[in-house]
Parts: structure tokens; C-alpha cells; sequence
């Protein structure tokens, strides 16, 4: 499960030490290393993005990964808020 945020958080640092901008192609994991790109795809439509880890969480419920804005909308996520997604891990040793 995937959810994401968005412009209320613009401008935070992330876990990382980045500056969260809801326009970047970003996401939080609680265990994959920062810098890691990951496939994420939205089981229900196929639609897919590449996201580059760069904070923690989410830390509720079943929910995975959290998506920026801007990553959510490229697979259909934004009017729902989140969805059932698969995530394939594309860096070598993450």
C-alpha cells in the first residue's frame, strides 16, 4: 500500500538531510538506503514511476511507501490517496 504528501510539507528536510519539494520524483521507505530508485507501480491501472528514496516512513497502517505529489499524480494516485502498489528495487545493493 501507497499513500503520499504533498505541499504541506514543501520546504521540510527530509531524513535525508533534502529539502522536500512535492514536484521531485522523491519517496519515503522505513529500510531501503537513501539514493535508492525504486519502480513503483499502481497495481490497479499498470501505471508506473521511478522514485529516488529519500526520507523514512510511512509509519501507519500497511502502507509501504509514501509517494511525493508529484509521483502519486504520474501513476494515479492523488484522487484516492492511496492504493495497492508493487515496488521493484532498481539500485545494485539497496
Amino acid at each position: 500500500m501507497a499513500s503520499y504528501y504533498g505541499n504541506e510539507f514543501a520546504g521540510r528536510p527530509t531524513a535525508s538531510g533534502e529539502t522536500f519539494d512535492p514536484s521531485a520524483l522523491t519517496a519515503a521507505h522505513r529500510t531501503l538506503p537513501f539514493g535508492t530508485e525504486v519502480q513503483v507501480t499502481n497495481e490497479l491501472t499498470g501505471a508506473s514511476v521511478v522514485v529516488t528514496i529519500n526520507d523514512r516512513g510511512p509509519f501507519h497502517g500497511n502502507r509501504v511507501i509514501d509517494l511525493s505529489e508529484a509521483a502519486a499524480r504520474k501513476i494515479g494516485l492523488v484522487r484516492r490517496g492511496s492504493g495497492m502498489v508493487e515496488l521493484a528495487v532498481l539500485t545494485p545493493d539497496a
